[in-house]
């Protein structure tokens, strides 16, 4: 097999039910890389172009389930079964889906977000960084 010019991480982390966080693997996560990779192959994309792997935890549990686009470094999140012909449409075109993509915020637990903003509302006028 040559190597693909993309890989695509499907985080299929599983944390126990329950879990504040949540996880991708809870939300879906394993069907979706199921399908991505069917998809792609089907497609003719697998043997040389894009690569669906599996991923251990991406650490964006709360907007799972998340797919890490290397070596573009990007991140999808949220991502559906719904989503997935879109996502590889744009791989043909060499493009990103950008209602998927990642914000910067998004990369930080909301609990944590949520400790920086109370933080900012008892000490005004001081900034502090995610």
């Amino acid at each position: 097999m040559a190597q693909r010019k993309r890989y695509l991480f499907v985080c299929i982390n599983r944390r126990p039910d329950g879990t504040p966080k949540g996880s991708c693997a809870a939300r879906g996560s394993v069907e979706l890389h199921a399908r991505l990779k069917a998809m792609l192959k089907k497609r003719g994309l697998a043997p040389t172009e894009v690569r669906a792997c599996t991923s251990s935890c991406l650490d964006t549990c709360w907007v799972g389930p998340t797919i890490a686009v290397e070596p573009d470094h990007y991140f999808y999140g949220r991502v559906t079964e719904a989503d997935l012909e879109e996502i590889v449409d744009a791989l043909e075109r060499g493009e990103r889906v950008e209602r998927l993509l990642l914000a910067p915020e998004d990369f930080v637990e909301p609990r944590e977000l949520s400790r920086l903003d109370r933080a900012r509302k008892a000490a005004p006028g001081r900034r502090e960084e995610p």
